[in-house]
């Protein structure tokens, strides 16, 4: 019997305010979240009910509510996302973050710049 899996929400696209400088807060930019969370899918996998897995609406909406945290650092955005998703939802067992910045001010030629961080629920443990 299936104990567990992952379910996955890849490239949500927003328009946010993130960055060290000042006009990437003011003008904002383009970002992409994909996550992955380790969840109990036995129960969804038998029943094909929706209560029995992870809602994407709401985590969708936590994700969103985030990005509309202005931030400087990427890392403090995709920070915020984990600890609220395993606050809200306590079933995750474990977490990956990615939030991408589509056109960094690097002057690279690049399809973005990012981070990954990589959670787990302790609680779980």
């Amino acid at each position: 019997m299936l104990k567990s899996g992952q379910i996955f929400i890849d490239n949500m696209r927003f328009h946010a305010h993130h960055g060290v400088l000042e006009q990437e807060r003011l003008t904002g930019g383009d970002f992409l979240v994909s996550l992955s969370a380790s969840y109990p899918l036995g129960k969804a996998t038998e029943s094909d009910d929706v209560t029995d897995t992870l809602n994407y609406a709401e985590v969708y909406e936590i994700v969103k509510s985030e990005m509309d945290i202005p931030s400087k650092l990427l890392e403090h955005v995709a920070g915020r996302i984990g600890k609220r998703l395993l606050k809200t939802i306590p079933l995750i067992s474990e977490l990956t973050v990615r939030l991408t910045k589509v056109n960094p001010p690097m002057g690279a030629d690049c399809d973005g710049a990012g981070v990954l961080l990589h959670f787990i629920n302790d609680e779980n443990c």
